[in-house]
């Protein structure tokens, strides 16, 4: 995982919020250094008791350095700022892939096209991209204000219900860049974790065919066994299973490959059969107020993980 910091910015949009805001700094740090020397001579001159020469002067300065030079310091950050501009600017290209992410209490919807060659993809806490170039995301809520922010790639954006934003964002190498809701969203805000990843751009291509293939039924009898509690217990109802299930209502993460992912719960905890069983048996012990009900008094110990094993062979 590459550094969560703007001080290692690791695409355009971020190098151009970072050197903004240490020019930023640095007038701020003249104007603070020039003022508070302005004042400090002041003071220990006493102007009233000063020759007139020396008062004439010392207004002179205090007008310049005190008023002109910070409007003239402040004109200049704002003319730089503006110029930095372009670096974030929504604006789509050409064979550039579709993304849009939607922000749910407490968790990430991803979609994912490519129109060229019809290829659609939804998958939850993660986003992939291509590196080396640049992307569009359409930023949405479903419920209240969220915000998207990954600190070494862009600034953050306000997920706002009934709007859909545009952030600019590139990674310029491959690997994995961790993200967050940056605004407090209720219970669960700080595990609300989503991760980019960024490929190789014909890895990329690859990642994208596999991942908008359908599931398929298990052939393993654990697993087989867990496909028909999965249908039994109506999970179908809040989770979609593309090629096994009918589309469902999106109030849930949709499961269709959910054995690549890393974690579970937006980041809860690195998924595995054992944290899925986990999962599917208490929720509410790994994040209070997620929207799932706890099924360790419906399943039996074999039987989560029976559907354990069919959730992790999804790939």
């Amino acid at each position: 995982m590459n550094p969560e910091s703007v001080l290692w910015p690791a695409g355009p949009a971020a190098a151009a919020g970072a050197d903004t805001g240490w020019v930023m700094i640095a007038g701020a740090v003249a104007v603070l250094v020039l003022v508070a020397s302005l004042l400090g001579w002041a003071l220990w001159r006493r102007p009233g008791a000063a020759p007139l020469d020396e008062r004439r002067l010392m207004h002179r300065w205090v007008l310049g350095g005190g008023f002109v030079f910070p409007a003239l310091t402040m004109l200049a950050l704002f003319a730089y700022a503006s110029a930095r501009e372009d670096f974030w600017a929504p604006r789509r290209t050409a064979g550039e892939p579709v993304i849009t992410v939607t922000a749910h209490a407490w968790w990430w919807q991803v979609q994912v096209s490519d129109p060229a060659r019809g290829l659609h993809a939804t998958l939850a806490n993660e986003l992939h991209v291509p590196a080396g170039r640049p992307v569009t995301i359409g930023l949405a809520s479903a419920d209240v204000i969220h915000a998207l922010w990954f600190p070494a790639l862009a600034g953050k954006l306000d997920a706002i219900p009934g709007r859909v934003q545009q952030l600019r964002l590139q990674a310029d190498r491959p690997g994995r860049y961790a993200g967050r809701c940056a605004e407090f969203c209720g219970e669960q805000h700080a595990r609300m974790g989503l991760v980019l990843v960024a490929h190789a751009p014909e890895d990329y291509a690859r990642w994208l065919a596999a991942q908008a293939a359908p599931a398929l039924l298990p052939q393993d009898p654990l697993a087989q066994r867990g496909w028909r509690l999965f249908t039994q217990q109506r999970c179908s109802a809040c989770h979609a299973v593309r090629g096994l299930t009918a589309p469902a209502a999106i109030t849930a993460p949709d499961l269709t490959h959910v054995g690549s992912r890393p974690a579970i719960g937006a980041g809860a905890r690195p998924l595995n059969r054992a944290a899925l069983a986990a999962w599917i048996a208490d929720p509410q012990a790994w994040k209070p107020g997620v929207r799932m009900p706890s099924y360790q008094d419906r399943l039996t110990r074999d039987e989560l993980d029976a559907l354990a094993a069919f959730l992790e062979q999804l790939r």
